[in-house]
């Protein structure tokens, strides 16, 4: 086609809907969780429910991992064996262009998941006895880190293999030049039926833990309102 464009018929399929539903609502989550983390910030009551999204959505995508498609499922990027020589190609100017995830992509892929998992975990821990407020804002400026790494790793690669990562997150697609013909089959129903289940007991499980999570209702903006209530009555009882 003109302009370079690539048709239907020379792309591949790599990216099944749940993985990028799963990567753009967990970008979303994560920007609200950052937006609103100070507290004169306007979103600053959806900071637990972005993190309780968060939650929702890790959980998902570790069981994704098993049963999604082929370019979604753990075995088909995290190869430790791969990640040196992959990086000997990359120090010397090259890179390969890869059907999904390479060996360094992939190893993005699970430290971004445990350093997510990390700031929600000492974020609920926040709302009990015991929790470090220090520990919770370190994990989360840790992953930021991670992040501005990974989104530099993702230009970086799109540039050196003039493969446009972010396009195929979105599109699901990549161009089939160089790659070897191996689409990612549909996800099978009983798999898109037990991804969903992950999701209705993430969220189950949840609301039991805090009734509030998904109202945009911080947890610690209500323990301190029933506590300045309880203040209050006790002033009341002391007149």
């Amino acid at each position: 086609m003109a302009h370079g464009i690539a048709s239907p018929k020379n792309q591949i399929a790599v990216w099944d809907l749940p993985v990028r539903l799963f990567h753009w609502s967990l970008v979303t989550a994560i920007v609200v969780a950052f937006l609103s983390s100070e507290e004169d910030s306007v979103l600053a009551t959806w900071h637990m429910t972005a993190g309780w999204i968060a939650a929702v959505l890790i959980a998902f995508r570790l069981s994704w991992g098993f049963i999604g498609g082929k370019h979604a499922r753990f075995a088909s990027f995290v190869r430790p064996g791969a990640l040196l020589p992959h990086l000997r190609e990359l120090f010397k100017g090259k890179a390969e262009r890869s059907v999904g995830h390479n060996p360094l992509g992939g190893l993005a892929v699970l430290a971004l998941l445990g350093g997510t998992a990390a700031a929600v975990w000492t974020g609920v821990q926040l709302t009990g006895v015991g929790g470090s407020e220090e520990l919770h804002e370190t994990i989360a400026y840790g992953l930021l880190v991670m992040i501005a790494v990974h989104v530099i790793g993702v230009i970086v690669m799109s540039v050196m293999t003039r493969d446009n990562l972010v396009r195929a997150m979105v599109t699901g697609r990549k161009t089939a030049a160089g790659l070897p013909v191996q689409q990612s089959e549909r996800p099978r129903a009983l798999a898109a039926l037990a991804g969903g289940a992950v999701v209705v007991m993430s969220v189950l499980g949840i609301l039991r833990y805090d009734k509030t999570a998904f109202d945009g209702v911080s947890s610690e903006a209500g323990e301190y309102e029933q506590g300045k209530a309880g203040s209050t009555d006790g002033d009341h009882d002391n007149d």
